[in-house]
């Protein structure tokens, strides 16, 4: 049971493993679990164009266990290299990964016009790399996907069983139990918040020879969910006083969702003054409709509201807000109003606006609700630097900035161990995390009897060998020695 890690080992982005098991009738199986985007500075997103280390052809299939574009991004890619398997993934994660796609694909067009414009003043036009793939790409892509997998429902891929269940990060998001001759394997994807705002738990896992888990937050423990909306609602309070403009950077997927929820609740209890809210995400707004389908994963007071046909995700101020014009148009609206819009850690997205119309006003209020890498624009206004440069522009930081730490959708250290707990004592690799991060849980593991190993970058591992020392492999970096460089993923 081999498996080489070409994404999200030693960082948080570009999930993609390759496991090599041996069939039952002779041979091997190659699985590949997700095949997402590098996001981050330029290093990371420079490995989106390297060749797969193996023959896409060879694949038996590929298995996603959620949509966000650090998982999913990379597929249209393999698909352009010759892949013509199946992808076999929740019907929700298959709505959303067209979602995700067709708008990376989109960013990454325009993108390249902008810059090929930049270059042919310079004469360097022929320099510009294209797109990593375009709105074809993702269609053909999105014919290959098999929305056949069920929580709690055994999925046989040649000889091999596969058993997805809930993962609660996000709609869809699904955990995966692997059982072959060389045993029982669990790779975990992305695990919730276990006081997630919107998500059911995670369902817990069966006994298992070799975990592979995520550890994006193994090294902490999140606000409790009741501190984290009485912080959100005085945050929101003070800046209605200020009297204008309230930015709140978000995710579309599972974030968005969230906040609307909140809003929505804190404004019908009178907590929070009826303000108008503008959704300025057209992604979204279209993900939010794939809650209406799929609301059996949701709390149960979202779920209750979605049987009585009521829209949750809806506070009676809402206007969304779909063309940029529009979007443009709320900067001249005067008065206090909540602007949501894409995206999370302000690197891009239509959130670049309102930061530079609004970020100079000391009227202003910036509501952080996700993580931010400390490369990126949302990274540099937390560390507090006076000004940012935006879309070509130095802007001063003189708005109130609110940082809203819980309202993550990852499983923080205890959330991390309350899933190990009915695992048994299986060896646990970590992936899908910072290096530092994942050496402070190592020991931790080993005080709760599990045999815990930091999952090397591109190399090959046998998950029920013995491991390395002190759960380092040969060659990883020490902290002196280490890249400060951050990858954006973490939500």
């Amino acid at each position: 049971m081999k498996m080489q890690s070409l994404g999200a080992a030693c960082t948080v982005t570009g999930s993609m493993h390759l496991l090599t098991l041996d069939a039952a009738a002779g041979g091997t199986r190659q699985l590949l679990i997700d095949c997402g985007l590098f996001q981050g500075g330029e290093e990371l997103e420079a490995r989106n164009r390297e060749p797969f280390p193996f023959d896409p052809r060879d694949l038996d299939a590929v298995i996603l266990t959620h949509a966000h574009l650090d998982h999913v991004g990379r597929l249209p890619i393999l698909i352009k290299q010759g892949f013509r398997g199946p992808v076999y993934c929740t019907a929700p994660t298959a709505a959303l990964a067209e979602t995700v796609l067709l708008d990376s694909a989109r960013l990454q067009v325009e993108g390249y016009r902008q810059d090929v414009r930049r270059a042919r003043r310079q004469g360097r036009e022929d320099e510009v790399p294209p797109p990593l793939y375009e709105e074809e790409d993702v269609h053909r892509t999105v014919a290959l996907l098999r929305p056949q997998l069920e929580f709690g429902e055994t999925l046989r891929v040649a000889d091999i069983s596969i058993t997805p269940q809930r993962a609660g990060h996000i709609l869809g998001s699904a955990y995966l139990l692997i059982e072959s001759a060389q045993g029982r394997l669990i790779m975990s994807g992305d695990l919730g918040n276990r006081e997630s705002g919107l998500q059911l738990d995670f369902t817990p896992p069966p006994e298992a020879d070799a975990v592979v888990i995520e550890t994006t937050y193994a090294n902490r423990t999140h606000r409790v969910w009741a501190d984290t909306l009485t912080e959100f609602r005085d945050a929101l309070r003070e800046s209605v006083r200020l009297g204008g403009k309230i930015l709140i950077p978000s995710f579309a997927i599972e974030r968005a969702q969230t906040i609307l929820y909140t809003l929505k609740e804190l404004m019908d209890s009178g907590e929070v003054p009826r303000i108008p809210v503008f959704l300025d995400s057209p992604m979204a707004a279209r993900a939010t409709h794939e809650y209406f389908e799929f609301g059996d994963e949701l709390i149960p007071p979202v779920r209750q509201a979605l049987q009585n046909g009521e829209d949750p995700f809806r506070p009676s101020t809402l206007h969304v807000v779909p063309t940029a014009a529009e979007s443009q148009r709320i900067n001249r609206y005067d008065g206090p109003a909540i602007i949501l819009a894409g995206n999370g850690m302000m690197t891009g997205g239509r959130i670049q606006h309102h930061l530079k119309h609004h970020l100079w006003k000391p009227s202003t209020s910036l509501v952080i609700v996700s993580y931010q890498s400390p490369s990126s624009l949302g990274g540099r206004i937390v560390a507090g630097t006076d000004s940012v440069r935006i879309m070509g522009e130095d802007v001063a930081v003189r708005a109130k900035v609110h940082t809203i730490g819980g309202f993550s959708a990852h499983a923080d250290q205890d959330d991390l161990l309350a899933f190990l707990s009915t695992a048994g004592k299986p060896h646990v690799w970590l992936v899908h995390g910072e290096v530092e991060v994942m050496e402070a849980f190592v020991p931790v593991l080993e005080q709760e009897g599990m045999k815990g190993d930091i999952v090397p970058d591109r190399e090959t591992v046998d998950l029920t060998g013995p491991g390395f020392p002190q759960g380092r492999p040969p060659g990883l970096p020490t902290p002196e020695g280490r890249d400060t460089q951050r990858s954006a993923g973490g939500e």
